[in-house]
């Protein structure tokens, strides 16, 4: 009898065994023309209006392509949405890549997608071919993931879009200098094209791109994971520097709001509309530690009221009140209060609640001071 169930069980073993790989990763296949769908667990798409293109769909987000004779073409893998999120309430989002990547002409190695309402085109430039875009004035740059980015806004008037033919806006973070490997923080992105009034709407898609537009090249993607949910981290972190003639210059510190101390009858760490804190009633507040080496800074707090009456968060340093940040809506904004005079070395910060009347909460994001 000992023998009979052995054999069954190695049997058993060897029938999942082979089993196992066709049940866990999906066959690659290749595709020449417009196509959208699902593939090993990633939505892709292949979009061109003209010309010769290939694209073979490999394990997970990998993928390699081709194209010659275009107009215009787009290869891509990443995720899709269905348009009832904004990115905070998605939660943090992140892109690590490898690519072996040869244009020819002009072509963009980038995370790409598009949000809704409003409607908006985004690209978060690694690498190009023969020409830098976007061709714009730059709106400042941040510094994030080793490297720094140049911030564009451009306008696309009555031009193909994923609502049909469109006027949107589009919005750009370009490296500085090339690379074709390493981690895109995707969200950090977000934060600094919002933190200069480019506003994002409900997300429908991000994805790992390569475009290529009038030119010829091939691209492999031999490394691609996709990350979304969770904080984007927290403690003192530099950020994106301020457009030109907005001060300039000076370094900035952001503070996570829950990351901080979080005290009062009612106050909580909440995932939506961002990763944050609430503040629900009168001295509910936030506070940390902060040492000042001068005594004048300017502060922005990123926040919100939870409908369209003005919540209201007040600044203390030392204990002293230094000033209040409004929030008149339920979408994102910052609100900065310049030129703060403050004791130096190691002083206490709060963010407190003070003027609640019942018909609003705040809720807060981050703290900048610079």
């Amino acid at each position: 009898m000992k023998m009979k169930k052995t054999k069954l069980i190695v049997s058993l073993l060897m029938i999942l065994t082979m089993m196992m790989p066709a049940m866990s990763v999906q066959a690659a296949q290749t595709i020449y023309n417009n196509e959208t769908g699902v593939h090993d667990g990633y939505n892709y798409e292949l979009w061109k209006d003209s010309g010769n293109t290939s694209m073979t769909l490999n394990s997970g987000g990998t993928f390699s392509c081709q194209w010659s004779n275009i107009n215009n073409a787009l290869f891509r893998k990443g995720k899709k949405f269905n348009e009832t999120q904004t990115h905070q309430q998605i939660g943090n989002i992140s892109v690590t890549y490898g690519c072996d990547y040869q244009p020819n002409g002009n072509s963009y190695l980038c995370v790409y997608g598009w949000t809704s309402d409003p409607l908006v085109e985004y690209y978060i430039v690694d690498s190009w071919g023969s020409w830098r875009p976007p061709g714009a004035t730059s709106k400042g740059t941040i510094t994030v993931d080793g490297g720094t980015y140049d911030i564009y806004e451009t306008t696309r008037v009555n031009q193909p879009s994923i609502k049909g033919t469109a006027t949107f806006q589009q919005y750009w973070s370009v490296r500085t200098s090339k690379r074709t490997s390493g981690t895109i923080s995707v969200s950090e992105h977000f934060k600094a094209w919002e933190n200069r009034g480019m506003r994002l709407g409900k997300m429908y898609e991000v994805a790992l791109t390569v475009e290529g537009y009038q030119s010829s090249g091939s691209a492999n993607v031999y490394s691609h994971t996709l990350n979304i949910g969770g904080s984007s981290g927290g403690g003192q972190t530099p950020v994106p520097t301020p457009p030109p003639g907005n001060g300039g210059g000076g370094t900035t510190t952001r503070m996570e709001c829950e990351n901080m101390t979080i005290s009062g009858p009612y106050a909580g760490k909440i995932g939506s509309p961002f990763n944050g804190v609430a503040l629900y009633a009168n001295n509910d507040k936030v506070s940390f530690n902060h040492y000042f080496t001068s005594g004048t800074h300017s502060f922005s707090l990123r926040g919100c009221s939870n409908n369209s009456n003005m919540a209201r968060v007040d600044l203390l340093i030392g204990g002293q009140y230094k000033g209040t940040f409004y929030y008149g809506g339920s979408y994102p904004a910052v609100y900065t209060i310049n030129n703060v005079s403050h004791g130096t070395g190691n002083q206490t910060i709060e963010l407190i609640v003070t003027a609640d009347n019942g018909q609003w909460d705040a809720f807060i994001d981050y703290l900048e001071i610079k």
